[in-house]
């Protein structure tokens, strides 16, 4: 096994007051589809990803490591997608999210990025994010987690800013 696919805690379910975050399952692959295809969600994103890519990713998606299908605990809805990246972004770990926008607002994003944060440091020096210049509310996610700005760059022809928090 590669580091980035090595068992760790993080392959256990994560629980906070609201949410479980646990490896997608089958059952999760329509709302996952969801965020690949919303233009809301997607805007920050390069937009809706293409129905051969989505095809691949289906198959693929269930029980990936590092990826989280974030469920609300009281109903077991699907939120939303956490990923962690042990071998992301220049080597360090990478955290990224998407929620479905009837989920938007209600501090379920903060939460569940805060725990995933929280847990990644538990096994690695520091985490990273990368979200676009004009994404606000992101950023906003961010510095509320904790990680601060680090880097500003251009990538696939836009503003991004990169986030990074190590150990207390």
């Amino acid at each position: 096994m590669t580091s980035s696919t090595a068992p760790t805690r993080s392959a256990a379910p994560l629980v906070t007051e609201r949410l479980v975050l646990r490896g997608v399952r089958a059952r999760d692959v329509p709302a996952v589809t969801r965020l690949w295809t919303d233009p809301e969600v997607r805007r920050h994103l390069g937009g809706p990803v293409v129905e051969s890519v989505i095809r691949i990713r289906q198959r693929r998606i269930v029980g990936a490591p590092g990826f989280h299908a974030v469920e609300r605990a009281c109903d077991g809805v699907v939120l939303g997608l956490v990923t962690v990246q042990r071998e992301g972004r220049n080597g360090e770990t990478e955290v990224s999210y998407q929620f479905l926008p009837e989920h938007w607002g209600q501090g379920y994003a903060r939460e569940a990025v805060a725990a995933a944060v929280e847990r990644a440091l538990e096994d690695v020096p520091a985490v990273v994010a990368v979200t676009q210049e004009a994404n606000t509310p992101s950023r906003r996610l961010l510095e509320a987690v904790g990680m601060t700005h680090a880097e500003s760059f251009v990538e696939w022809d836009a503003h991004q800013v990169l986030y990074r928090r190590g150990r207390s």
